[in-house]
């Protein structure tokens, strides 16, 4: 992304205290953090967020970049802008259900070795009441894993792979020839090694020599108190196993739907209800009894009340996560009119028809 000041990427002034600096960073990291936000820009964004909270965040730095712009902190490693950086202080005990310090090490630093193998993505749904309140669910994630019996290596016991004696480990056999002046070379994949270059002495009998097998496991997975729909929980080191001999495996992405419910619809933190009044109850207002997900609440409907006019019952909705409040619960009032009457209904409303004539003339 093109390179802005630091100051404008967390949006705060040039003359910002540490405790405003690190606000706007928390904020902001919540906001665009790629295992949250699937926005296609989401992850260069808190890139730029996350340098910028580096600088900022550090007297010496953010002084060098007073003074000389982007030029006076070019050249730093991840490890020295991110390194002495408290994650858990930063999010506020959020940090865990992100990867914490992982995700830095995901999008900043430079492999070592082979890459980690693919994540592996798995839907939960949970039920509100586990969004009011946070806790534990249990999560099943059935993938391939590294053989334990031979380590991943195929061969009964872990004995380590050695090269074909047929082609010499390259796991190909080339035959040359020459025709006047054009020398030919006929490639073929080795039959004894299937094109792998090193065979097995023995095959592992639990993996067949693949060197891994299927596994079904069972995590408990920690909800955060106001998970959001579409949340993403890694779970590091649960993913597929790696191509490479000795590589990490992936990580197991956790992605959070809310369970149906027959009382509310969720809208974020909000939740929505629908109730319905019959026509007197509306001219005349009435008392509700309307769920809420600790109980019940009287909800006073006024007098004169229209059709679709909505009611609002402050913060007895979802938490947002990561905030110290909740939404709120809406109730959508839906009138009934009768389609059905009796003699006598017929004859009042017949009556009220007459006087809300009459009371137009006047």
């Amino acid at each position: 992304m093109e390179q802005r000041d630091y100051y404008e990427v967390l949006g705060v002034s040039r003359q910002a205290d540490q405790k405003a600096i690190k606000d706007a960073f928390r904020k902001l990291a919540l906001k665009y953090h790629p295992d949250r936000n699937k926005a296609a820009d989401a992850e260069a964004q808190f890139k730029q967020i996350a340098e910028a909270y580096a600088i900022l965040s550090d007297p010496k730095k953010r002084a060098d970049y007073d003074m000389r712009g982007h030029a006076g902190v070019a050249g730093f490693a991840p490890e020295d802008l991110f390194g002495g950086i408290d994650f858990e202080d930063l999010f506020g005990g959020f940090g865990e259900e992100f990867g914490g310090r992982g995700i830095f090490d995901r999008l900043f630093r430079r492999h070592r070795g082979p890459r980690p193998g693919r994540d592996l993505e798995v839907v939960l749904t949970v039920p509100l009441e586990r969004v009011l309140s946070g806790g534990t669910e249990t999560v099943h994630a059935g993938h391939p894993a590294v053989c334990a019996a031979c380590n991943g290596t195929g061969g009964k016991g872990g004995t380590a792979l050695h090269n074909c004696a047929s082609c010499n480990g390259i796991g190909q056999h080339v035959k040359s020839q020459d025709r006047g002046n054009v020398s030919y070379q006929q490639i073929t994949t080795c039959a004894d090694c299937g094109g792998r270059g090193r065979v097995i002495e023995e095959i592992c009998p639990d993996c067949a020599g693949r060197g891994e097998t299927f596994r079904d496991e069972t995590l408990d997975v920690k909800i955060p108190v106001g998970a959001e729909e579409g949340m993403v929980l890694r779970i590091p080191g649960h993913g597929y196993p790696n191509d490479e001999m000795g590589g990490l495996p992936g990580d197991l992405l956790v992605i959070l739907r809310t369970a149906r419910d027959a009382r509310f619809t969720r809208h974020g933190a909000d939740l929505w209800r629908a109730e319905t009044i019959s026509l007197p109850d509306a001219v005349l207002g009435t008392q509700l009894k309307v769920p809420t997900l600790t109980g019940k609440a009287t909800v006073k409907v006024p007098p004169g009340m229209q059709p679709d006019a909505v009611l609002r019952l402050a913060e007895e909705g979802l938490p947002y996560y990561g905030a110290a409040r909740r939404g709120d619960l809406f109730i959508r009032v839906e009138v009934q009119v009768p389609e059905m009457l009796t003699d006598e209904e017929k004859k009042l409303y017949c009556q009220l028809r007459e006087l809300e004539q009459n009371r137009k003339k006047t």
